[in-house]
Formats: structure tokens, C-alpha cells, sequence
């Protein structure tokens, strides 16, 4: 007879009691060796070691560099418990994130190993229980060790950088990149506990949600583990439709349909809402207990990617609901290098930050993480649309075992995992590794080896296919989307923009013309306070100790230096160094986006290299390590507006750009003027610009209005009530800039300060920067041009009022005519 019960489950976190230690090792410090410490769980090695004060912050000065031992060193977690109360039939331990190499005992017996963060694991426990001090035991292998041995059983493979980070299923940043430091983890990263069940539980449930004419259907494909060989039934319910199928014995799935008519459509932000209803699946057992639940809330939403061949290539265009999207999107990478302090409420507030920037979707870098449940709900909530990479970038990865059933087994629990979130509209197999076997010298040091083509190109997409048959997969960024057209062709596909930063200098994003721009970037440095807070640098200087190990890029501070050379004056001093390599950084992607936005249609999409940094450094991030907005937030916000004007250069004379990605004609009387620095016109026409819902419309200008009398005193100026566009004839460095001139008032307004600036003279982008005076300061806008004559004004927040003549003065205040002493800025 079958031993049926009909107890609820249990979920018991094992979070508290954990102890960390080193096992022993030559390289383990002398003051670390045989201690014992206080473990957070969830958590990792490197946050433990800091909270006992046994290391210094890593992502202070140089100290990242001292810590290197760690990620060479084994260490050990372990706790005791007592055995839950309850007649369960399964005691099962869940580990939902285990980094990496890992072994678990319980009571001194071997329960299971593990070698992939990405994976979750469950480990029946039952027989092995005792009714108290229960000793788990979880050891973790160096993940050097491990990946040295993969390299060196299979071959070394090319990569970006001297670490083997493709021999391990871990995140690939931590072995250090372009912008991040290497810092090797281990630990228990994610939630950790036992679950008591009986007769059966809810082993997978995946939700595919479709929509068409008018009716959603959500298939639910239900599997189950069973402790008792009995019938059990799953009962579905959605926007009050239910539906239930009965399993029978013997049987572990069954796939329920949920038919609901004319639901809202979930819609991208910026489109429409974004509704959402709840689905909750619940098993029960032969006298209708439940046994398992399961929840999730879904957005009815169509989504398809158009690659369908035309006479200049392929093109690469997001439907949403048949609606095609003009993708304004920011590459994510990890918001920290120690994954488990990314709390939602932090995610928020990024998410914030991205919206606030008129961004419209995150693509999640492919050598980073399967972003977190929190990440998903929170981009369903807000209509951000996600493009997630597997976890693959810069890199020739073996394809051979145990690798390939480990990469394998990590996707398909990953699909799974995501299936059925409206926010998700695109998987991506790997992140530059296609162009990099085609273009980075891979090809002769691989000598026939493997490389990852039959994951991209195979494995992954008949993955997708089986599992999530309704989110597109593109096998790289870049693609072209055929094998036989180099994959980071402009003409076809997804393309990545490099040669502008590495090479040449920013104006030449003018002369790309890409179907759709997924990675291009620009550095500046951190917020001062940021720098202030990371680096003991005295004084600071844009090449002193502390920056200098802040800039993982190679050549970076010449790069940063030859960008300011072509475009703005020399900077005196630190100061004048910070603000101008913001700024350059700034106008660098400001100028990159409007132009791929003027060529909307051909070109349907930007995804700007990066929103966010993992800790304190000299990147290409809009925001920085500490969470601080730099001044290219503030361009990207103004770039992606829904209604953009801009001035173009379009066949040999200058063009005004009229960009509409919102869903109402745009109607607007333009002013066009040339004008003197000191504001005295030269020319002036009126434009009425009349722009479709999801158009462009492209007015040329006359030669009365594009060629001034004196270039270096003159620029062009388009107002159409709030939107302006500004052309200058010179470049910075060569304009005869006026003293600057104007008059500044701050008042105190509802626990703001208010700094109203009129210009007497022309001030180019004009900035305030109140973190120099508290790290918590805070301010509306930035890199605001102002005429003579007109004003502006700036909000600042502060944890306390600031000083007002300071808020007015140099470093705080800044513009581009202030350089060389001159004026009051």
C-alpha cells in the first residue's frame, strides 16, 4: 500500500551559524591561517574575511592586488542544525547558488559535488538526518585549481585576458576584465536550505505566454518528483480561468493550457502599461491536499525578431505586440563583484536610473550572471525589456566534457527559470566570441580545438527552441546571422563599435551606418567623491598610484588624453582633467546616439557600453561604483528622449533631425539661427516640423545657415520650445570662448538648494558637481549650454545645506570657458 501524506511542505533557510576557514596553504597569510570566522550566508569568502578585519577593502587603493591568495586557497563553510519537526518523506537540502567547486557533507558522509555557479542543486538528506547537531560541511576548491586542471587536460584555448576563466562555469568578470578587478570568489552566494516534502513536489514549471488575436494562452509544462507512486493533480489559475490535469502513477508531467480572452497587453515602457496577472499552479494529492505550490505574475505580450533579408543587408528589429521598437538600451554588467550585496531595493534604484535615462532595455552581459529573480520581476514591473547574453564573452571555450554537459544543464535550468517573463525579449549566445574567432588571431593557436561554434550555433538555440519557444535567440553580439558574412558586418545583424575609444577618435561613429549598435562606449572617471572615497592618492593626479591600478584598460589614460586633444583645451590641473574627460565622455556617446537615432529605419536600435560599474574605476559606465550619476547620465537622458532634435551632417552640409519614438505625431514651430558667441544672429529661418509617431524627418538647411563667417565665433542654434539642438563650426580648443560671465543665486526651496545661473556670456556646458562639497549631494542636470541672456536652474539635495558660494565657484561649478583661469566659473 502507498505511503501517502498529506502534510504541507516546508522550506527551512540555513543561514544562520555558518563558520568560514582556510585550509592550509602556503600562500594563506599568517594572520588568516587556522582562523576561524563568522560566515554570512548568503555570502562569499572575500566579505567574510573583511567583516572579521582580516583583510582590507578590495576595492580600496591597490589592496585588490594583496588578495590574489584567496581565490588560490580552499575554504570551508560549516554549520550544525537540528532535523525540522514535521513526518516528512523527503528531507531534501536546495542550494540555489554554490560558487563553484564544491563538496557537501553531512555527518562526515559525501551527499554531492558541484562545479557550476549557475546551477542550482538538491541533495536528499532524509536517511542521513539526525534529531540534533546535524553537521553540514561545505568545502570549496580552489576555482584556479580546477580551471588550470580543464585548461591544461584540454588545452590552452585564446582569450581576452591571462586568466582561465573559460575553463570554469563561473562569472568570468571575476578573473578581472577591462573594468573590473580579480577578485576570484567563493562561497555560498545564494539562498541555502531544506525542504521537507511528501508524495510529490513541483520539480518544473514553465510557463510559455503567447497572445494572438485577442486571446492569451499561457501552456503550463508541469514536472514532478515522487516520493509516493499515487495520482496527483495540478490545478492552474489565471486571471480567474482555471484549469487542472491529473498525473497519473507512474507518470512525472503533464502540460495544462490557460486560455484568457482580451487580455491587457504588457507593453515596453514608453508604449504602454504593463499589466500583469497573477498564475499560481498548485499540486495536490489523492485526497486533495495541497503538496506544492507555485507563483508567478504574467504579461501577455507577443514578441518576434525581424532579420528578414533587403536589398542593403539584414535588418535586426524588435516586435512588441507587432509593434517594432527602436531599442534604446545600456549594457548591464554585475552591480557588484560580490554578487550577494545586490539587494532589489539597490536594483531599484539602478532600475530607476536607467528609466530616469530614457532607457528602454538592459542587455545583460554574457560575462557577468543569469540575472536575479528580483531582476526580472523588477523589469517586468517597470517595461524594460531584457536581452540576456549565456554566459559566455571575449573568449575560445572547450566544448568538450565535463564542460559541455555542465553548459548544457546551466542553460536548459536557465530557460526554464526565465520562461514566462514579458521583460525577457532575447537570448544571446555569447558576447564577441564569433568575432573574436574571426578576427583576433584565434584560429592558429587553436589549431582545430574547439571553440564554442556548436554551443552558439547548436546546443543553445535547440535549447531555446525546446524549452522557450516564444523569446527569439540570436547565437552572438555581434552577428551578421549567416556564417558566410563576417559577423560584425554593419549591413546585417548586431554589430559592435570598437575602433572609436581603441583607435580613433569619437566623430567617427558618424561614418558607421550599423542595422543595430549593441555595444560602443567612451571612458571618463568616477564622481569625485567616488575617487575620494576609493583612493588615498595625495594629491590626486590623473596618472597617481591609486588611478592608475583604477584604469584596467589597456593604454587608457593615453586614450583618455588623445580624446581630450582633438576636441577640448588642456587641462591645468586634476580638476580641469576630471571635468573635461567627463565631459568628452559625454559628448562621445551624445554624438554616437543621435547619429544612429537620425538614421531610424535602417538602424533600429543602440545599446550604449555601459550603465553601471562594479566598484570604483575609470570606465565607460554612466553611473559609477558608488552609484553616483556621471555627466554622461545626463547626455544619454537627453539622447534618448522620446523627441529628439539634433543637427546631422548629411551630403556635405548640415541637416536638422527630427526623431519621433513616441506613439503621437510631433508638431513643432523650429527656430533655426546662426549666431555670434556674444548672441548677435547671422541667419534665421522658422521650420515647421511635422513628425509622424515613430518617424524621422530630416529637413535640410541652407547654406546661409550652415557656413558661418567665422568659424571659430559662430555656432547654430534650433529651438523648438523644449527641444533644442546645438551645432558648433569648431572644435572647443580652437573657438575663441568669451571670459565667463553670468550671475548665480542659491536658495534654499523644500530641502533643496536652487542655483539659478544667467549667462552674461555664453557658458558651454555648464555643470555642477556638489559631491565635492558631500558625498551625498545629489543634482538635477548637468552639461547645460546657456546663451547670453538665458538661465538655468540646478537642484541640488544634500543630507545638508552646502555652501552657497562654494556651489557657484570652480571645481564645483564648471564650463568649458573656464579653462586657463578664466572667468569665475
Amino acid at each position: 500500500m502507498s505511503d501517502v501524506r498529506g502534510n504541507r511542505p516546508e522550506r527551512l533557510p540555513l543561514h544562520d551559524g555558518w563558520t568560514l576557514r582556510p585550509l592550509p596553504g602556503p600562500q594563506v597569510p599568517p594572520e588568516v591561517d587556522g582562523r576561524v570566522v563568522t560566515a554570512t550566508v548568503p555570502g562569499c569568502v572575500h566579505t567574510d574575511l573583511l567583516a572579521a578585519e582580516l583583510i582590507p577593502d578590495p576595492y580600496l587603493d591597490d589592496n585588490e592586488t594583496a588578495l590574489a591568495w584567496i581565490g588560490r586557497t580552499d575554504w570551508v563553510y560549516e554549520t550544525t542544525f537540528d532535523r525540522p519537526d514535521g513526518d516528512h518523506q523527503r528531507l531534501d537540502l536546495v542550494c540555489a547558488g554554490l560558487d563553484t567547486v564544491a563538496t557537501i557533507t553531512l555527518n562526515g558522509v559525501e551527499v554531492g559535488r558541484t562545479e557550476n555557479m549557475y546551477r542550482a542543486y538538491r541533495f536528499d538528506l532524509t536517511s542521513l538526518l539526525r534529531a540534533e547537531d546535524n553537521n553540514l560541511v561545505v568545502r570549496f576548491d580552489s576555482a584556479y585549481r580546477y580551471a588550470e586542471a580543464q585548461r591544461d587536460r584540454l588545452g590552452d584555448r585564446p582569450n581576452a585576458y591571462p586568466e582561465p576563466f573559460q575553463f570554469i562555469r563561473k562569472m568570468a568578470c571575476n578573473f578581472g576584465w577591462d573594468w573590473g578587478p580579480t577578485l576570484v570568489t567563493a562561497g555560498i552566494w545564494q539562498e541555502i536550505g531544506l525542504h521537507g516534502w511528501s508524495t510529490a513536489r513541483l520539480a518544473r514549471v514553465r510557463p510559455l505566454v503567447t497572445v494572438e488575436d485577442g486571446t492569451g494562452r499561457v501552456e503550463l509544462h508541469v514536472e514532478v518528483e515522487r516520493a509516493t507512486d499515487v495520482p496527483v493533480t495540478v490545478h492552474a489559475e489565471v486571471a480567474g480561468v482555471t484549469t487542472e490535469a491529473t498525473i497519473p502513477a507512474g507518470e512525472r508531467s503533464a502540460v495544462l493550457t490557460v486560455s484568457v480572452d482580451e487580455p491587457e497587453l504588457w507593453w515596453p515602457r514608453g508604449h504602454g502599461g504593463q499589466p500583469r496577472y497573477d498564475l499560481t499552479v498548485t499540486l495536490r494529492g489523492p485526497g486533495g491536499a495541497t503538496l506544492d505550490d507555485w507563483h508567478r505574475r504574467v504579461g501577455f505580450r507577443s514578441v518576434r525578431l525581424d532579420t528578414t533579408p533587403d536589398t542593403q543587408g539584414a535588418p535586426f528589429t524588435l516586435h512588441v505586440n507587432d509593434l517594432p521598437i527602436f531599442v534604446r538600451g545600456v549594457n548591464w554588467i554585475p552591480d557588484d563583484v560580490f554578487p550577494h550585496r545586490v539587494s532589489r531595493d539597490r536594483l531599484a534604484h539602478r532600475f530607476d536610473q536607467a528609466e530616469a535615462a530614457n532607457v528602454n532595455l538592459l542587455r545583460v552581459w554574457g560575462g557577468g550572471r543569469y540575472e536575479s529573480d528580483d531582476f526580472y520581476d523588477l523589469a517586468d514591473e517597470r517595461g524594460l525589456l531584457v536581452q540576456q547574453d549565456f554566459l559566455f564573452a571575449c573568449a575560445a571555450y572547450p566544448e568538450e566534457e565535463p564542460l559541455r554537459t555542465e553548459v548544457a544543464a546551466e542553460a536548459a535550468e536557465q530557460v526554464t527559470r526565465l520562461a514566462g517573463h514579458p521583460s525577457l525579449v532575447l537570448w544571446t549566445g555569447n558576447n564577441e566570441n564569433i568575432w573574436g574567432w574571426h578576427d583576433w588571431d584565434w584560429q592558429q593557436p587553436l589549431a582545430g580545438r574547439t571553440w564554442g561554434h556548436g554551443y552558439y550555433l547548436d546546443l543553445l538555440p535547440r535549447i531555446v527552441a525546446e524549452l522557450d519557444p516564444t523569446c527569439p535567440y540570436w547565437p552572438g553580439s555581434p552577428y551578421s546571422g549567416r556564417e558566410d558574412v563576417h559577423p560584425n558586418d554593419p549591413a546585417y545583424g548586431t554589430t559592435h563599435i570598437w575602433n572609436v575609444w581603441n583607435t580613433d577618435d569619437y566623430t567617427k561613429y558618424r561614418e558607421h551606418l550599423p542595422r543595430f549598435v549593441a555595444e560602443f562606449g567612451y571612458q571618463a572617471p568616477p564622481a569625485y567623491a567616488t575617487l575620494r572615497r576609493a583612493l588615498s592618492d595625495e594629491p590626486l593626479a590623473h596618472d597617481s598610484p591609486g588611478m592608475a591600478h583604477h584604469q584596467k584598460a589597456t593604454d587608457g589614460d593615453l586614450k583618455l588624453r588623445r580624446g581630450l586633444d582633438a576636441h577640448l583645451p588642456a587641462p591645468r590641473d586634476f580638476d580641469d582633467w576630471h571635468y573635461l574627460t567627463q565631459l568628452n565622455q559625454a559628448r562621445a556617446i551624445q554624438l554616437g546616439v543621435e547619429h544612429f537615432r537620425s538614421h531610424r529605419g535602417y538602424c533600429m536600435g543602440t545599446i550604449v557600453w555601459q550603465l553601471n560599474d562594479c566598484w570604483p574605476v575609470t570606465s565607460w559606465a554612466a553611473v559609477d561604483g558608488d552609484g553616483r550619476r556621471k555627466p554622461l547620465w545626463y547626455a544619454l537622458r537627453r539622447a534618448y528622449a522620446d523627441r529628439l532634435l539634433t543637427v546631422q551632417p548629411r551630403d556635405g552640409g548640415l541637416a536638422l533631425v527630427a526623431v519621433n519614438d513616441g506613439g503621437r505625431p510631433w508638431r513643432a514651430s523650429t527656430t533655426v539661427t546662426r549666431l555670434t558667441l556674444a548672441g548677435d544672429p547671422r541667419a534665421k529661418t522658422t521650420l515647421e516640423l511635422e513628425v509622424p509617431a515613430y518617424a524621422t524627418v530630416t529637413v535640410p538647411l541652407s547654406t546661409e545657415l550652415t557656413r558661418p563667417d567665422e568659424v571659430r565665433e559662430e555656432s547654430l542654434v534650433a529651438d523648438a520650445g523644449t527641444d533644442r539642438a546645438l551645432w558648433f563650426f569648431a572644435e572647443d580648443r580652437d573657438i575663441r570662448w568669451p571670459t565667463a560671465s553670468f550671475d548665480a543665486v542659491v536658495e534654499e526651496v523644500d530641502g533643496t538648494q536652487r542655483v539659478r545661473v544667467t549667462a552674461r556670456t555664453v557658458l558651454r556646458d555648464l555643470t555642477i558637481y556638489p559631491d565635492r562639497l558631500d558625498p551625498s549631494a545629489e543634482v538635477d542636470e548637468a552639461l547645460v549650454t546657456l546663451l547670453p541672456g538665458e538661465s538655468t536652474t540646478f537642484v541640488v539635495r544634500s543630507s545638508a545645506p552646502l555652501d552657497a558660494t562654494a556651489l557657484t565657484r570652480r571645481p564645483v561649478l564648471r564650463c568649458v570657458n573656464d579653462l586657463e583661469g578664466r572667468g569665475p566659473c
